[in-house]
């Protein structure tokens, strides 16, 4: 899985592209806990690249926001699509997490 790396107006974005799956979640999740542990106190994570989510991919995801939040920083997901959005209502996860249509919602609501 690639993960590419932007900071705009002290937000950290991550754009991770393909799936998040038992093949790649783990991946995902160190990367985030290692943007998280260096300091960055806001992230959004663009979904807009990802093509699905398995529930290995649900879990990292979920255990990226309870660990960042422990630590007093905010992740919010961007940009996810119809399929990727239904795989979240399906799996009850849709309220769990602070969803924006695009990168530039999140980063104003993040302010």
């Amino acid at each position: 899985m690639d993960i590419q790396e932007e900071t705009r107006n002290g937000v950290v974005v991550l754009r991770p592209a393909g799936r998040i799956d038992s093949g790649t979640a783990a991946a995902f999740e160190k990367r985030v806990a290692q943007t998280v542990a260096a300091g960055k106190v806001r992230v959004v994570i663009d979904m807009g690249g990802v093509s699905g989510v398995g529930s290995a991919g649900l879990r990292s995801l979920l255990m990226s926001s309870k660990r960042a939040h422990a630590g007093g920083s905010r992740i919010v997901l961007a940009g996810l699509s119809p399929a990727v959005r239904r795989e979240f209502d399906t799996s009850g996860f849709t309220g769990l997490f602070a969803m924006h249509a695009d990168v530039e919602a999140a980063l104003k609501a993040l302010g």
